[in-house]
Formats: structure tokens, sequence, C-alpha cells
């Protein structure tokens, strides 16, 4: 990442800083489109004054970037949270309002409360406090790129995890997301009790 680029990372955070604001939260999800699986929700709390990670849309790193990303913000942070909801909840109330409860779990999470929260795409119901939302916003905030790594990588754990109990699946490479091999997968073995019952409706 070039010094240029991360400099506008950072246009957020400096902004709000200046404005007075010192414990800046910024708040990401992964796992909203899967065909199987939980959504999560990450809020993670940088220092005002950096250091920064160089923490960038999660979905524009490697694997081992993330994975190594993931440390440097758990050891930068003053603080993170997780939410994660179940393709069970999912289910029951739907994706959007289950990525809300995700997001609202892992705000709920940070062990420090955040003055502004930086949000991407999203304005999070019943949170009160200040929401910028940013579309795209993990490519434009350093703290909603941070949260994006710690819920993909968080993620992407679990469906590893998943993959073990359910073997055939291959849910540790496509994390349940709608893929050739994961249709077929469904065709021969059917679906588990991690699918979103509601996504797989009419597909088969």
């Amino acid at each position: 990442m070039t010094d240029e680029r991360f400099f506008e990372l950072c246009k957020f955070e400096n902004q709000y800083c200046a404005e007075g604001f010192r414990i800046l939260g910024g708040v990401d999800e992964a796992g909203r489109g899967p065909l199987a699986g939980p959504v999560v929700a990450a809020c993670v709390i940088l220092p005002s004054d950096g250091p920064f990670p160089r923490a960038d849309d999660s979905k524009k790193l490697s694997a081992a970037k993330r994975d190594n990303l993931f440390d440097v913000i758990c050891d930068m942070a003053i603080s993170y949270g997780v939410g994660i909801i179940d393709n069970n909840i999912i289910d029951e109330i739907n994706i959007l309002e289950a990525t809300h409860l995700a997001m609202k779990t892992a705000i709920e999470n940070c062990q420090v409360k955040p003055d502004v929260l930086f949000v991407d795409h999203l304005h999070i119901k019943k949170i009160l406090i200040k929401q910028v939302s940013i579309t795209h916003g993990d490519a434009l905030s350093v703290s909603i790129g941070a949260a994006s790594i710690i819920a993909k990588v968080t993620r992407d754990r679990i469906m590893e995890q998943f993959a073990i109990e359910y073997p055939g699946y291959n849910f540790e490479k496509h994390k349940g997301y709608g893929t050739k091999s994961h249709y077929e997968a469904i065709n021969q073995y059917g679906l588990t009790p991690i699918h979103r019952r509601t996504f797989c409706k009419g597909l088969f």
C-alpha cells in the first residue's frame, strides 16, 4: 500500500479527530450473501492519534495478508467486538435484520464505547451513537477496513471448522457461497443444519 493510499484511508478518521471526536469505531460485516453459515460483524476502535494499521478492504487482500492484519489490528485496537448471528436467526428475521443485530452485538461487545461509528453503507438500528454511513466504506476508511478484516477472518475460521464437521461441502474453500461445487454438494448430500433455508428455496 502506498503512503498516498494510506493517507486517503485515514481521511474520515483525521476529519472527525479534528472535530473533537476521540473514540472512533469502524463497523463492517462478512457473510450476507452465502447460502450457509452465520453473518458476522465486527466493531474496531482504533487509537484516535494512531498509529493506524494499513488495513484495506478485506476483499482486496490475500488470506495470508488478512490473517497477518487480524493479529496486527487486535494488538493495535483500543477495543474490538464481534457479533455472530447464525443461520437459524437469519431465516427467522431475514438477512438485513440479522446484519443489524450482528453489528449491534459487535458494538456492545466492545469494552470501550465509541464517540462516533463509521459504518459500511448501513445505518444501524437502535444504536444511540453518532453514525457516519460510508458507501464502500471498507475501501475508504481504515477503521471500517479493519472491521472488515476482523469480520472476514472470524467468519472464514468458523466456516473452516464447519468444513470438518460437514465434509464433502468444501466449506473451507467457498465459505458457504453459491459456487458450482457447493450446488453440486447440496444436490448430492442435501442441506446441512447450517444452511439458510430461506436462501435455498427454489434453487434445487
